[in-house]
């Protein structure tokens, strides 16, 4: 059978484990002991688990995380989730055709069946990703006694699943660092707590009117009698219904970034993807990571909804992105073999003849979350004191639910009669954190606050107004600060323009390097203004608004390193003494053989337009980068401010 396990990830060690031998349909395979069915049946080529009973139609994943029942198997008579249950030496696994029939074997009465256990806690909290991990450190800190329960082998919910740096604030959500790390620190500080306890592979299966939860861990029944429930336990996806999509292939973002990103799977060699907000383009990027071609993604509405950086980044990428567009079918014999796509009126309804195919062998819905509520919805219903955080309680970014859940610990705290602070800016900052993106403000024209013509002392440095493209003067008071007040008065950008002292040469600069700042529109995210040694590049108010450098660089790549949307470049207009061309450094997550093999790459600008070609310099890949390599080119220093990042993936090869 064919290997189909990633073995050199840009960012994840490769994943391994115990190697044991089992069977599929009678025949003997390989899979790591402890991995889901699901993911190990994918390793070997297998995507197609059963047929429906109804029409026999081929069944395989869809959500990878226990929330449907496509993928169910016979594990030794028994029907099981696939995505549930882990491999082990010897078992016998058999797709399931039709209705599954349980064996006489299994059908003998219980003889005995003891009285489960109580366990009699301060706080319980139903579920252990970012929200539930976060709530339940508040509560420990504090000595609260507090059962936190998950139904999978390791906490962190879908922080597992994330490899990218997280948007958001430094000092609340560990924004800058990625997703995977933020897991484990949040495991190993939870952990550290003597009055929590983890119950892992522990599902919550009901809540009772006597005010007990029942918990189904390691095959026995136990009910558990908490003071207060937090419930924290996420949410699902939400489904497309069009022709075909119940093809084997056709899966959820999600359960995409379980096989790929968790299990280290490669289950698809030309995906296509459904949806453009955060989770679909954030998805896009991990699968070209794992080096699996992304053929296109379609967005029903006239813009995608995700944050424009990460959009950005996959179109300077190579990948095509069609907004009022969506999926017809998904054409194919037993498997998703290409797409019918066609763009869509103000009603969403196809326009006749706008129709195209793709080939593709993957289909990924992200078409939205909906809360798995229902535990909270019962809990509330039979009065028990009952809080929920996290995607529990609003749909929001991973970032968000981090803070969701320290706030919901101290006001939990609180309930239980704790003195515990929640400082009054706690509230505004988790509705920033949950906000959808703000304004989209016009290109910047960077040269007025990065290099514009001054000297070192005395002259004036011109900045501008976002929203109307007007400018002020500001008085240089040294190398590196403005004065306070303005000097000049507000004038449309023409009028700078035509008063403008000419350019100065790049050796008249106050330095010989600056970073651009890639990044146009309102989101919750502050790293760069972290990063910088000198502080200058700075966010005025709150951390929606777009960061702005100002100043003297170092040259030292922190803001590089620190951008969670890839947006920043660094330019060394000094380069080359004749002007012509200046180094930019490009930040970069990907293996370094595709630059490796090339001399010229394609420029993009922002928005992934080419716009010229760079001369690969020097590739930097240090241990202290986390593997965000710099890759350095030449360009000319015509188009130096405006080059982004550049192609990985041609878009015309699917025109």
């Amino acid at each position: 059978m064919t290997n189909h396990r990633i073995e050199n990830h840009p960012i994840l060690k490769n994943k391994t484990g115990k190697s044991v031998t089992y069977a599929f349909n009678g025949v003997q395979i390989m899979g790591y002991e402890g991995e889901m069915i699901s993911s190990a049946l994918f390793a070997q080529g297998i995507s197609v688990f059963g047929h429906h009973h109804r029409d026999g139609g081929a069944q395989g994943i869809f959500c990878a995380n226990g929330q449907c029942s496509q993928c169910m198997v016979i594990v030794d008579g028994k029907p099981v989730k696939a995505c549930m249950t882990p491999v082990s030496a010897g078992i016998n696994v058999r797709s399931l055709e039709g209705l599954p029939v349980l064996e006489d074997s299994l059908l003998n009465p219980i003889d005995t069946l003891a009285f489960p256990q109580t366990h009699e806690v301060d706080v319980m909290v139903i579920g252990g990703g970012p929200a539930g991990l976060n709530g339940a450190i508040e509560l420990g800190r504090l000595g609260v006694r507090v059962l936190i329960v998950d139904d999978k082998e390791e906490a962190g919910g879908k922080l597992s699943l994330q490899t990218h740096n997280f948007f958001g604030s430094v000092a609340d959500c560990y924004a800058g660092t990625r997703g995977v790390e933020i897991g484990q620190i949040l495991t190993h500080d939870l952990l550290e707590l003597p009055s929590v306890e983890l119950w892992l592979k522990a599902t919550a299966v009901g809540v009772y009117s006597d005010k007990t939860v029942g918990v189904v861990c390691d095959g026995q029944y136990r009910l558990v009698k908490p003071g207060v429930l937090l419930v924290a336990t996420g949410a699902r996806e939400k489904t497309l219904v069009f022709p075909g999509s119940d093809l084997p292939g056709v899966y959820g973002a999600g359960a995409f970034q379980t096989l790929v990103n968790r299990d280290q799977v490669r289950c698809a060699e030309r995906l296509f993807i459904i949806g453009g907000g955060n989770v679909g383009v954030i998805a896009a990027y991990h699968a070209l990571q794992a080096g699996i071609d992304v053929v296109g993604l379609v967005e029903a509405m006239p813009a995608c909804g995700g944050y424009k950086v990460h959009v950005d980044k996959v179109r300077r990428l190579g990948v095509p992105i069609w907004t009022s567009h969506t999926i017809l079918s998904a054409q194919g014999d037993g498997k998703v073999e290409r797409v019918l796509v066609a763009q869509i009126d103000k009603n969403f309804k196809p326009i006749p003849g706008t129709e195209f195919i793709l080939d593709a062998d993957t289909v990924l819905v992200a078409v939205g979350l909906s809360p798995v509520n229902e535990l909270l919805e019962k809990a509330l219903q039979y009065g028990m004191p009952t809080f929920s955080a996290g995607d529990a309680e609003e749909i929001a970014e991973a970032s968000a639910a981090i803070f969701s859940g320290k706030i919901t610990g101290r006001r939990i705290a609180r309930h239980l009669g704790i003195q515990v602070d929640i400082p009054p800016q706690w509230e505004p900052l988790a509705g920033i954190l949950k906000s959808r993106p703000g304004r989209t403000l016009p290109q910047r024209s960077q040269s007025f606050h990065t290099k514009a013509s001054f000297s070192l002392f005395g002259q004036n440095i011109y900045r501008q107004d976002f929203e109307t493209g007007a400018l002020k003067t500001h008085k240089v008071t040294d190398a590196i600060g403005f004065s306070i007040e303005p000097t000049g008065e507000w004038h449309p950008t023409s009028h700078y323009l035509d008063q403008a002292l000419p350019p100065v040469s790049p050796d008249a600069r106050p330095a010989n390097v600056y970073p651009v700042i890639h990044c146009y529109q309102e989101i919750p995210c502050n790293p760069c203004a972290f990063a910088c040694p000198l502080d200058s590049i700075t966010m005025d108010g709150n951390i929606m608004n777009l960061p702005e450098f100002s100043g003297k660089c170092l040259g030292c790549e922190r803001c590089i390193l620190a951008c969670p949307g890839l947006a920043i470049t660094l330019v060394h207009p000094g380069h080359d003494p004749s002007g012509m061309v200046s180094k930019i450094a490009i930040p970069y997550e990907f293996n370094i053989s595709f630059v490796e093999e090339k001399s010229l790459l394609d420029v993009t600008d922002y928005e992934g337009a080419v716009i010229g070609e760079g001369r690969i310099l020097e590739i930097k890949d240090l241990p202290k980068q986390d593997h965000r390599k710099i890759i350095y080119l030449e360009v000319p220093s015509a188009i130096s401010d405006r080059v982004a990042g550049f192609r990985v993936r041609d878009p015309l090869a699917d025109a």
